[in-house]
This record gives C-alpha cells, structure tokens and sequence, in this order.
C-alpha cells in the first residue's frame, strides 16, 4: 500500500474541539452545540491563512507537517 503526497500543499484553517457534546438519546446521533467545529477552511497558502485569522482577530496556531523518512525497501524482502 503506497501513501501518496498529492493534495497536501495547502493549509486548512479549523476551529479547535471546545464542545465536544454527547449523543442524543433518542436516534443515538451526536450532538455539539457550537458548529464551529465543522467548518474547514482552504487555503493556497499559510501566509494566506494568518492574515485571514488575523483580519478576524482570532487566535492561532500554526502546526507544520513532519519530513517523511522512507526506508527504500525491495520486493523480495517480504519474503525473507
């Protein structure tokens, strides 16, 4: 199984878990009171990103991926 790195240039803004909110007893569905939560926002760039928090004076946090280390590996080592 490969994990390809297509669609991972841009930087998405979302709101933190604050209320996480409980099932509902009745259907067995969740439930949050703030629908914050679900927005996601996309953008181009980081740059983008901060001066769009910024401009709503919300605060942020800026997480940055780790490198990836792939350990070059042959076929036929699966079978040894």
């Amino acid at each position: 199984m490969q994990s390809g790195r297509g669609k991972t240039s841009g930087w998405i803004l979302e709101h933190e878990d604050h209320d996480l909110g409980g099932g509902e007893s009745l259907m067995g569905w969740s439930a949050a009171a703030d629908t914050l939560n679900q927005v996601r926002l996309k953008f181009d760039s980081c740059d983008a990103a901060v001066a769009f928090a910024e401009k709503k004076s919300w605060d942020y946090t800026v997480l940055t991926a780790n490198d990836r280390r792939v350990k070059p590996k042959n076929y036929s080592d699966n079978f040894k």
